[in-house]
């Protein structure tokens, strides 16, 4: 009895080695691989991003990939693009890391992120094009997505040349306000926003994304020095890669700014709500102002430009849905002065910048 006992016990034995032999093989087979490729595109290097002085509103936009052109105003499926350049990222051979899942941090409290104050802030919006000679001088696209006009809209009007400076390549035609003309006579304009409608456009269909949407001077792909420095800056960035279960620091294709919430107080005291959609506004290449957008001493933008306060630069851009919740004095000045602070998504009270949540992540 004890003899058959053993060879039982040595048969299972294995039967378990073998069984963990295959599993090791399998597992291995299935991992990805560090050389693992990604969708890449031409960024604003650290040293090369520029923005010009023909507008209030400059933000950090790509040079996206080129879908096929479209001759008549339509409303269509997304397009899959190709980049048209595949320019060396920071993270080009650097796929993220699975790290051991972790229960979801708890959101912090309301207040618990710095407060900015008195800070200027001009008005931009998607499809606006204020100066199609600057390689950032149009909200066809974003710094973050390629095709955000039409991401926003789903409205396609053809295609932005190769040649472009300004988002070539991308999908023109949707407008976050007012758009007239085709081809190279497009326009978009910005319109007033009231509470009638919930601050939505007003000639328009509703939109894809949030329309209470703003930026920020730090690109958290894109420029070369923010990249390096997000996971030590951005005080989110931890708690997100627990909630994952992946460690997205040295992933080129994820964001932790993109879709971050932001609570701002206006000029006519009342406290709205908005997503981080694009980067900027910035006068020369500083997309990485973190002492700004992350600093506790409650520290000026590094951006000079673009502000009819003498004792500053312009710290941020925010949609026509804000600018109109706000209170904003100006529909597309530089005069205008708000107090904000990064909040998480659980801290943010009902109201109409819930209607429609931008969720969707980078899209070069």
């Amino acid at each position: 009895m004890k003899r058959l006992t053993t060879t039982l016990m040595m048969a299972v034995l294995i039967l378990l080695v073998g069984g963990l032999t295959v599993g090791c093989a399998a597992q291995s087979a299935s991992s990805p691989s560090a050389s693992a490729s990604r969708a890449a595109r031409t960024t604003p290097s650290a040293s090369a991003s520029a923005s010009g002085s023909a507008s209030p509103s400059p933000s950090s936009t790509p040079a996206p990939t080129t879908p096929a052109p479209t001759a008549a105003t339509t409303t269509v499926a997304a397009p899959a693009p190709a980049p048209s350049v595949a320019a060396p990222q920071p993270s080009a051979a650097a796929p993220a890391t699975a790290v051991a899942p972790a229960a979801v941090a708890p959101a912090r409290a309301p207040g618990a992120y710095p407060l900015h104050t008195n800070i200027v802030s001009t008005t931009f919006w998607v499809g606006e094009i204020f100066n199609a000679s600057l390689s950032d001088g149009s909200q066809v696209c974003s710094t973050y997505n390629g095709q955000w006009a039409f991401a926003h809209t789903g409205i396609n009007g053809g295609t932005t040349p190769a040649g472009a400076s300004g988002c070539p390549g991308s999908i023109y035609g949707g407008c976050d306000g007012v758009s007239s003309g085709s081809g190279s006579g497009f326009t978009c304009a910005t319109e007033a926003r009231d509470a009638s409608n919930g601050y939505f456009p007003k000639h328009q269909p509703k939109p894809l994304q949030n329309p209470f949407y703003l930026d920020l001077p730090y690109d958290d792909v894109n420029d070369t020095v923010a990249f390096q420095q997000r996971c030590q800056v951005i005080p989110w960035a931890a708690a997100d890669n627990a909630a994952t279960g992946v460690n997205h620091c040295a992933d080129g294709s994820y964001s932790y700014m993109k879709n971050q919430w932001v609570q701002l107080t206006g000029p006519n005291g009342k406290v709205c709500y908005g997503q981080v959609e694009d980067a900027g506004p910035s006068s020369g290449s500083a997309y990485h102002d973190a002492g700004y957008v992350f600093g506790t001493s409650n520290a000026r933008p590094a951006n000079t430009d673009f502000s009819a306060d003498a004792s500053q630069g312009a710290g941020m851009d925010v949609s026509p849905a804000l600018n109109g919740c706000l209170g904003f004095a100006e529909l597309n000045g530089s005069g205008d002065h708000v107090s904000w602070a990064f909040v998480d998504r659980a801290n943010v009270p009902a109201g109409p910048w819930l209607s429609v949540v931008t969720t969707s992540g980078v899209s070069q």
